[in-house]
């Protein structure tokens, strides 16, 4: 039996960038790593270890998929092109 981890998603043009909050542990070398600095702490929506959760201008996403190679933990996805 296969668990179903919980996402977040952003969607735009083709474009979309999920996260895992379930098992993003709140490191933040996908923000710190991006590009466009489309990345940012959702200090409104705590998630794994009362921890904010990382959230997507997907406006500025050029899709590089830089935050999914960085994120040591697998917990971002990018599919899709603008």
């Amino acid at each position: 039996m296969s668990k179903k981890f919980k996402t977040t998603e952003y969607e735009q043009k083709g474009l979309r960038w999920t996260t895992y909050p379930d098992i993003c542990k709140s490191c933040g070398l996908c923000i710190e790593k991006c590009p466009v600095k489309c990345l940012s702490f959702d200090e409104e929506n705590v998630e794994y270890l009362g921890l904010p959760a990382v959230k997507c201008d997907i406006e500025k996403c050029i899709a590089c998929k830089t935050c999914e190679i960085a994120c040591p933990d697998c917990a971002i996805k990018v599919t899709g092109k603008k």
